[in-house]
């Protein structure tokens, strides 16, 4: 139901997180900001992903109008193989709230030793606005990421569905996918190509003035 490249961004991601809040408390900006990097690449490949993976992992797969949101709700429709409607849009807010936080990140600085790779090539009011994205971003993450949590207990407990199992394994009983996966390498290749452009892009960034003496 849910191929590799799928679980492993997850994952990743139930990994990077709390690194990430970890690393900013304890004022260890260099760690942060390569988790910044990581969640960044890992952000845009599974967007891309979800246009060019697996029938599963595709965003026509699992995101759905108003229509169908509502019929689930009501109890007139099933969940689908993959992500549920509700499921679906969720993953469209983590993603989006992944995005703005990492992008947000690249812009900031502690004014003391740490500034990021952007912040030299913007303006002082746009460093302003991106470092009140980047707290309400992780705000909005820290819900989501309960909200998330709490889904997945109910599912699993409440109405014994398998999601764990099926996020670990890729499948699980009443849960298999409607199609096999397509290769795990692709998203390798284009998670390659995406750190490659990163890495190329913030090269590009203005760097700071050298002091006059």
């Amino acid at each position: 139901m849910w191929d590799i490249p799928t679980r492993c961004f997850h994952w990743l991601i139930v990994l990077c997180l709390p690194l990430s809040w970890w690393s900013a408390e304890n004022d260890n900006y260099t760690v942060h900001q390569w988790l910044g990097y990581t969640l960044l690449v890992l952000v845009v490949t599974r967007i891309v992903w979800g246009f060019l993976g697996s029938r599963h992992s595709r965003f026509n797969d699992f995101l759905a109008g108003p229509s169908r949101v509502l019929a689930y709700i009501r109890g007139d429709s099933d969940g689908g193989r993959g992500h549920n409607p509700l499921g679906g849009l969720s993953v469209l807010a983590l993603l989006s709230l992944l995005l703005l936080q990492a992008v947000s990140g690249l812009f900031n600085s502690d004014d003391v030793f740490f500034s990021g790779p952007l912040y030299y090539a913007a303006s002082s009011s746009l460093r302003d606005a991106m470092g009140v994205v980047h707290e309400l971003a992780f705000d909005g993450l820290m819900a989501l990421v309960c909200l998330h949590i709490l889904a997945v207990l109910y599912h699993q407990l409440r109405l014994k569905q398998p999601l764990l199992q099926a996020m670990i394994r890729g499948s699980a009983e009443n849960r298999t996918g409607q199609r096999a996966p397509v290769p795990w390498w692709r998203a390798l290749v284009i998670l390659v190509i995406v750190a490659m452009l990163l890495w190329w892009g913030l090269a590009q960034a203005p760097q700071p003035a050298p002091m006059a003496w």
